[in-house]
């Protein structure tokens, strides 16, 4: 069975990462954009992952520009804007596409281990949000309209699990 450590990633500024170095920890991955309505959510992703990282909570933030072009900017620019603006420490990574035949591959597994409503595969906009548990298997997605402090039960919950 696949896991999310099959996958490797690029970090925003270029490394490349196993996304085995997460090993054990509760993840969520999200694909954000800068100029969306739904990135005021940098806050709350910022806030759950200061208040369980200790725990073994990480956030993973991706940009994607897929979505009315709301993700324009290079790795710079993104890494400034998330940093001055939700002084944000979670690990981002670099822009990714979710859809299509471009998708990068974590989020082509990501869709198919956890499909949207009406079992639709694709992702519908920025803030799409997979919870992972410390195994590496999806446990759970989530819309762009669920806060992420609507989550801290379902985090405490897999970090309770182990």
């Amino acid at each position: 069975m696949t896991s999310l450590y099959d996958f490797n990633a690029k970090t925003i500024d270029g490394r490349d990462v196993s996304m085995k170095d997460f090993e054990g920890k509760v993840l969520l991955i999200v694909n954000t954009a800068s100029k969306c309505g739904f990135t005021p959510q940098y806050k709350g992703l910022e806030e759950l992952h200061r208040k369980y990282g200790p725990d073994g909570f990480e956030v993973l933030g991706f940009p994607c520009n897929q979505f009315g072009a709301q993700e324009p900017g290079d790795a710079s620019e993104i890494a400034n804007f998330c940093k001055l603006t939700y002084d944000v420490d979670f690990p981002l990574f670099a822009k990714v596409d979710v859809n299509g035949d471009s998708a990068h591959p974590l989020f082509a597994w990501l869709k198919k281990a956890a499909p949207g409503l009406l079992g639709s595969e694709a992702i519908k906009w920025n803030f799409t949000k997979f919870l992972i548990d410390g195994k590496g298997q999806v446990q759970e997605r989530f819309a762009p309209t669920t806060k992420p402090e609507a989550l801290g039960g379902k985090i405490e919950k897999l970090l309770a699990k182990g």
